[in-house]
């Protein structure tokens, strides 16, 4: 996908380093900053995976070599001075080892805003895939995947029904309240299953190309 690209031309600073934005190819969502030497580069355009260079440590890194969240690569760009490049990529877990999804999570100069592009469906399914690897006591999640496959199909059951009495009885906050815990727990069986958000996005995408109505 991106194998035959032409680097020569890539502006590293005096360390030999570029920076590199990181950025959710499904949302758009601006994920971390980070740098890349040539070799670092190389191995990210070679393996499809991002890999980059630690200024604290001096050593080529693969992201989620030790925490499993790895980054998987959709598309480099580089800018019009090419000495910038964004990276968008798929990612799998959290980006920030704070274990929020982005790094830039702290807001100075605006309220955080609902995310378009079903951001936050991403956002929740990297916290759910976290607490699958790294199980927190105290956690809903992480006791409900713990559990297993027959509590989170039971929770899903019941929230579908929460749903439709939400519905029946013309409640609008309620309905969008048990929607939104269906959701959770829809993702959360899905995570268990090991079945990717992005999957279902393709799914309807593939829906929608399919008919001018995606439902018929």
């Amino acid at each position: 996908m991106i194998k035959n690209i032409n680097t020569s031309n890539i502006k590293y600073d005096q360390n030999g380093l570029v920076p590199v934005i990181v950025q959710e190819a499904n949302t758009g969502l601006v994920l971390m900053l980070a740098y890349m030497n040539e070799e670092a580069l190389t191995k990210t355009i070679q393996t499809e995976v991002a890999h980059y260079y630690s200024r604290s440590r001096q050593l080529i890194w693969m992201k989620g070599e030790t925490s499993g969240n790895i980054q998987q690569v959709k598309a480099l760009h580089v800018d019009c001075d090419q000495d910038t490049l964004l990276l968008k990529i798929v990612q799998d877990g959290v980006a920030c080892h704070t274990n929020h999804l982005s790094c830039f999570f702290e807001a100075w100069l605006e309220e955080r805003q609902p995310q378009g592009n079903l951001g936050i469906i991403r956002e929740l399914e990297a916290v759910i895939l976290n607490r699958n690897r790294h199980p927190i006591e105290g956690s809903y999640t992480s006791h409900l995947l713990e559990k297993g496959l027959d509590k989170i199909l039971k929770k899903v059951g019941e929230e579908a029904t929460e749903v439709v009495i939400a519905a029946k009885s013309q409640d609008q906050s309620e309905l969008v309240y048990e929607t939104a815990d269906l959701i959770y727990h829809m993702l959360t069986l899905l995570v268990k299953q090991g079945i990717p958000w992005s999957a279902v996005e393709t799914e309807l995408d593939k829906r929608r190309q399919m008919t001018a109505n995606p439902l018929e």
